[in-house]
């Protein structure tokens, strides 16, 4: 990983904390003497890891992470995946940014540095090495949402993400439509959610469109959650497999504080 990237990350990170900052001086000397802050994330295991893209797996075990921190409009929202061996498959550094959130329509931009982690194979004077080599990228994300119901709704997003290092997929453009049910109730204590979505994906010359769903099972006032999600390739010429799936236990938190 170079100097100029550092930096580059380095700076991003500062400018997130001075908007943080500046949003959260607005919020109080406008709005109200007092501002809500959230301190929230996730742990889970999965038998195959599964990107934020769905087209894309580990093809093997993974741990997630995830963690969200900030006030109402402006979050910042790093997100790690490892194999169940420790090493590292990615690492995106999310800031978002509210933009309209009311009881029917919700409208969030957001924007990251990323590092994808691959393994490969060096050869150095005839002795073949494992190592792992990072490729970096930055990327850029708008998505909505419209309540059509309580608990149900849809929406779309689209995310354009650049390959900064070379061997990297130079321009990648991800569009989605996709609806959500919400707590469909089967029990008192338990509820499903199911989020399928069809979406288009586009890797410099190559495209295609696919379907994607998932299905989560929750306890009422239960942090613990299970999920299961799928893949499928409705038409493609990328190189990837035709259907995947996986099984995810996570374990969830959400902790609210306001400043005076």
């Amino acid at each position: 990983m170079n100097t100029k990237f550092l930096k580059l990350t380095t700076k991003a990170i500062l400018l997130f904390l001075f908007l943080n900052t500046f949003s959260f001086s607005y919020a109080q000397t406008i709005e109200s003497p007092k501002t809500e802050y959230h301190f929230s994330g996730s742990i889970g295991a999965t038998n195959n890891g599964i990107s934020f893209i769905p087209t894309f797996s580990l093809g093997k075990p993974a741990a997630i992470f995830t963690m969200s921190v900030g006030s109402k409009k402006l979050s910042f929202e790093p997100e790690l995946r490892t194999s169940l061996e420790g090493k590292p498959w990615s690492l995106v550094l999310w800031g978002r940014y509210k933009i309209v959130e009311n009881s029917k329509f919700k409208l969030n931009i957001g924007a990251h540095p990323a590092i994808a982690f691959k393994s490969v194979v060096l050869n150095n004077a005839g002795i073949l090495t494992n190592t792992i080599r990072a490729q970096r990228y930055l990327a850029g994300a708008l998505s909505s949402a419209y309540s059509l119901t309580k608990n149900i709704s849809i929406g779309s997003d689209y995310l354009f993400s650049r390959g900064i290092d070379e061997g990297t997929i130079h321009n990648t453009n991800f569009i989605t439509l996709n609806t959500s049910f919400s707590n469909i109730k089967l029990t008192d204590d338990f509820a499903l959610r199911f989020s399928p979505q069809v979406y288009y994906l586009k890797m410099d010359a190559k495209d295609g469109y696919f379907f994607s769903s998932g299905l989560t099972l929750s306890k009422k006032n239960m942090p613990i959650s299970i999920s299961a999600m799928i893949n499928k390739i409705i038409k493609t010429d990328i190189n990837t497999k035709n259907f995947v799936w996986n099984a995810t236990i996570s374990y969830s938190f959400n902790n609210k504080f306001t400043k005076q």
